[in-house]
């Protein structure tokens, strides 16, 4: 059975290459942003959010290669006022996310959807909790002279495997869900399925 990642998140196939979990990865050609704006203003929690676009992308994909299973993954902030935290678009706004964050706790919700012949067959959704340390405008600044504009596929503008480890006091959770994906689990179903030896 051959494995499909929805996704060419440089995150989540690194993921998948460092397990030894053989894939290939193809774009989810979804629009992302109006289902996100749908879902949003039908009241959806931020885990059921993450869950939703994470099985839009994998159904999506699985009606190209309906013989595969197919991997769909999805991850969202929710700062501690319950704003939910967009990729920024600018390093203008992702200096602003940081000093939303800044000196609070927030959730990171990470979800996967494995999708087979059209239909999703298994799904997992996980919570971590993200510390995030008083951050100084300096700090802000150097910080973005580094990582920008490589934060700006990242949702809470941090890189946690680079220099991004810096925002945080601390993490309540798992490390692959805060780097994206609920990896044990889905490495736990890939071998009920046969994609790994058990």
């Amino acid at each position: 059975m051959k494995l499909v990642l929805a996704s060419q998140s440089a995150s989540r196939r690194a993921m998948l290459n460092d397990a030894g979990v053989p894939h290939e990865a193809v774009t989810a050609q979804v629009d992302e942003a109006s289902a996100k704006q749908s879902l949003l203003a039908s009241g959806i929690s931020p885990r059921d959010l993450a869950d939703a676009l994470a099985e839009l992308k994998a159904l999506k994909v699985s009606g190209l290669v309906p013989a595969a299973l197919v991997l769909g993954g999805d991850s969202l902030v929710a700062l501690d006022d319950g704003t939910l935290l967009d990729k920024p678009e600018s390093r203008e706004q992702a200096a602003d996310h940081l000093r939303r964050m800044s000196g609070r706790t927030h959730d990171i919700y990470s979800a996967a959807v494995i999708a087979e012949g059209g239909r999703a067959v298994w799904r997992h959704v996980d919570r971590a909790k993200l510390h995030v340390r008083p951050l100084s405008e300096k700090f802000i600044e150097e910080y973005l002279d580094v990582e920008w504009p490589a934060i700006a596929g990242c949702v809470g503008c941090f890189r946690i495997e680079g220099p991004g480890v810096q925002l945080f006091s601390r993490t309540d959770g798992s490390q692959f869900t805060i780097l994206g994906m609920p990896l044990l689990p889905i490495l736990s179903y890939l071998r009920t399925r046969g994609v790994l030896t058990s």
